[in-house]
């Protein structure tokens, strides 16, 4: 393991490494493990290449160069589209990536390429969603994203896309997982998305730049949505479909399994309904049904970051409550719910609905659940609510 700052030299080496042909993922590790870097597999003779387990061919092909000639091409794409390189060996891995079955060796990142270390739920579903599909992502993914959670999917038409922009909406991050180059606009018609995510999310990829969007990288790339995140999410799809095959590879990958159930006349229910049914998933109606099972140690993290947003806003639980202005009434419903709610006394959603009149179920909710966010406001069984602080 090493720092993130690479050369361009020793950017050159990993992309030549990745550029040999017929050097797969796991022959690669396993040669990495060997031999400890690029520059020293590159160093080393073909028959030490063959003693590190490479067949014949394999070393011929590394110890001949051609690889770099490759190399050199893709670090000038990379360049020019701004994007950069993380490596197995870079610190910024997920070691949740990393722990997968055959990790990818290399990720090309573009746009902000921290996030790839942050806490991720994958969104994941159907091309050709339903109204209702499509109101069930953009509710969930916003109200995660406001959670501190970063939605990850794959950019394509639908759900994806659905959940990509509820994220950005809400000022939330949000990764995006392409089956081409980074540099390779797909779906056409995402053009803006693909704009907004490279300047305030991150696009990512395992294919070198420039790669189209072969159908056969899709199933490839749904490992590594699955593979970053702490669960994944299904809203609608066909029995057989392809977020069927990410459920599965999430399940493989011990990673928590959720699923959106939808009308049983819809055949894009099928694969969440067939999910929850055989156990596979766990059904979710909510947004804390989703962060309810995270570790603790993940939602400890969410809590504390939350709490610090909202501190940073203005909102001062251990002081008097600012007189709130007219352009903040969520801010205002929030003050006035902790100068109501107390410490030993819990208080039923009804009874809260009654005492602030005017006030609509949406909006009480949406104020509840930021301050619970938040850490000062805990929900107890029954939708009875206590305040923390």
């Amino acid at each position: 393991m090493r720092t993130s700052v690479y050369s361009q030299e020793e950017i050159l080496h990993w992309l030549a490494l990745r550029m040999v042909p017929g050097l797969g993922t796991i022959g690669t590790l396993r040669l990495l493990e060997s031999l400890k870097s690029p520059e020293a597999i590159f160093r080393a003779s073909a028959s030490e290449l063959e003693a590190a387990g490479l067949t014949p061919a394999q070393a011929k092909a590394v110890s001949s160069g051609y690889s770099f000639d490759d190399a050199l091409d893709q670090q000038s794409k990379m360049l020019a589209a701004g994007a950069e390189l993380i490596t197995i060996h870079d610190l910024r891995y997920p070691q949740r990536l990393r722990d997968i079955f055959d990790p990818p060796l290399l990720l090309f990142a573009l746009g902000r390429a921290e996030l790839i270390s942050s806490h991720q739920i994958a969104m994941v579903g159907t091309r050709r969603p339903t109204p209702y599909g499509i109101a069930a992502s953009e509710r969930l993914s916003a109200d995660l994203a406001r959670a501190g959670l970063t939605i990850t999917s794959g950019m394509a038409r639908g759900i994806d896309t659905a959940a990509h922009r509820a994220a950005l909406a809400e000022n939330g991050n949000t990764v995006a997982v392409f089956g081409s180059g980074v540099d390779v606009l797909y779906p056409a018609d995402n053009r803006k998305l693909y704009s907004d995510i490279a300047k305030h999310g991150l696009l990512l990829s395992e294919f070198p730049m420039g790669t189209p969007a072969y159908p056969q990288n899709f199933p490839v790339r749904n490992r590594i949505v699955s593979g970053l995140s702490l669960g994944i999410v299904i809203v609608e799809g066909a029995q057989h479909s392809g977020s069927g095959i990410t459920a599965r590879l999430a399940m493989d990958q011990g990673r928590e399994v959720f699923a959106v159930p939808g009308n049983i006349t819809s055949k894009m229910s099928w694969g969440p309904n067939l999910l929850i049914k055989d156990g596979g998933a766990k059904l979710v109606s909510e947004w804390s049904d989703i962060t309810n099972e995270l570790p603790l140690a993940v939602r400890r993290d969410l809590v504390s970051k939350a709490q610090q947003k909202v501190l940073m806003e203005g909102i001062d639980p251990a002081s008097a409550l600012p007189e709130p202005t007219p352009e903040e009434p969520l801010k205002a419903l929030c003050r006035k719910l902790l100068s109501y709610l107390k410490p030993d006394i819990p208080q039923q959603l009804e009874s809260l609905l009654e005492t602030f009149e005017g006030v609509s179920s949406s909006e009480l909710i949406g104020a509840l659940f930021d301050l619970e966010m938040s850490g000062m406001v805990r929900q107890l069984p029954g939708k009875n609510f206590i305040k923390v602080w």
